[in-house]
């Protein structure tokens, strides 16, 4: 089993469509070509240690953010600024065939997926650059919405909105998008947003890091006909690691956590820190509380396992959002523990075939579907 797993992990193209470390290489000075062990999920040594093939980079602000397109260009400046030092290890690539041609030369093949459409600023124009620097998606929504589209955490928690889904610029984006070759993410989107982005699209979609509502129902989670939805549209969903998506108890532990920790959450937010880097910080500081807290690795397999039993093999990747999420599912520290995933996929009875395809064909798939001929 050990050298199967092995085997099978190092031949497929290993494709993860959501980290979040460009968010720290900008906040907290990281670079992703030195040791960040114990700092963060993700730098380059642990991602060739995890067989890591195809990584999309999240280009993120959150709501609040003034000026989040120069942001974005900062967050993408300072993969640049990697890759340019680093280029027998990492290369920039803009379609299925670059990608395909760094693989063979053992270099991992990177793109940015931009994190929220308020980061276009209600300019096509924005979009447009943002496609020309590498961004092969965006995530329509962040839990703060853009003027153009509703979020998840808008539909269910905003009772004041003016509309839901898509608006008329909305819509142009869908089309621009389209046109431009670029996948439409529909994670963090409300469900009239996903739903309009279904009927409008003329292309297979993403979610990109996503997992199933009816094992844990959280609003962030696709509910089954979603499921159905991208399916029938020939998209793929890529499972998020973040255990408040995969184990139904987490939020309860979660909530446990913050209230015994109060004081300090309190003092950390009237400092300015926000509330993730608040819980990053104190889930750091108690660490033997937070391990509790981790769910088994079989709870995100599960997802993985419900997408295929609903919809077939073709349809699922993974999404992993490290370095977004504060813990982890046990086993998958970080970025180095990749083959473990593959491992518990051939303990469940999948054959090389389908893991090869959840590994990283259908994002592919996808990738390649969107491609302007």
């Amino acid at each position: 089993m050990a050298q199967s797993y092995k085997n099978i992990h190092n031949n497929a193209i290993v494709v993860d469509t959501h980290n979040d470390i460009l968010m720290k290489t900008v906040h907290d000075g990281f670079l992703i070509d030195q040791d960040l062990s114990g700092k963060t999920h993700s730098d380059l040594a642990r991602w060739k240690k995890g067989g890591l093939d195809v990584q999309v980079f999240s280009v993120f602000s959150d709501g609040a953010t003034k000026n989040p397109y120069d942001l974005a260009n900062r967050e993408m400046d300072s993969l640049d600024a990697a890759i340019a030092r680093n280029p027998d290890k990492i290369v920039k690539v803009s379609n299925y065939e670059e990608l395909i041609k760094a693989v063979k030369r053992h270099k991992i093949a990177a793109m940015f997926g931009v994190e929220g459409g308020h980061m276009i600023e209600d300019d096509l124009s924005k979009l447009e650059a943002l496609y020309n620097r590498g961004a092969r998606y965006l995530t329509l929504t962040h839990n703060v919405a853009p003027s153009w589209a509703t979020s998840a955490a808008d539909e269910v928690t905003n009772p004041n909105l003016t509309h839901k889904g898509l608006t008329d610029f909305g819509k142009q984006v869908i089309k621009r998008m389209n046109e431009l070759g670029m996948m439409i993410d529909v994670s963090h989107s409300g469900d009239q947003t996903f739903w309009d982005v279904i009927g409008l699209s003329s292309k297979p979609i993403i979610a990109s890091h996503s997992s199933v509502y009816s094992l844990v129902l959280h609003r962030r989670n696709l509910k089954d006909d979603q499921i159905k939805a991208i399916a029938r549209n020939g998209g793929v969903i890529q499972v998020n690691f973040h255990p408040g998506f995969i184990d139904p108890s987490f939020e309860k532990k979660e909530t446990i956590f913050i209230e015994n920790h109060k004081t300090e959450m309190d003092s950390l937010m009237k400092n300015g820190f926000d509330d993730w880097y608040s819980l990053d910080y104190l889930y750091k500081k108690y660490t033997a509380e937070a391990e509790t807290m981790r769910p088994p690795l079989s709870m995100l397999i599960d997802h993985i396992d419900y997408i295929v039993k609903l919809v077939g093999i073709d349809y699922v990747g993974l999404g992993s959002d490290f370095d977004g999420i504060n813990l982890t599912p046990q086993e998958l520290d970080d970025v180095s523990k990749y083959p473990l995933i593959t491992k518990a996929l051939l303990e469940r009875g999948y054959n090389k075939q389908e893991i090869n395809k959840i590994l990283g064909k259908n994002f592919l798939r996808v990738l390649k579907a969107n491609e302007i001929k």
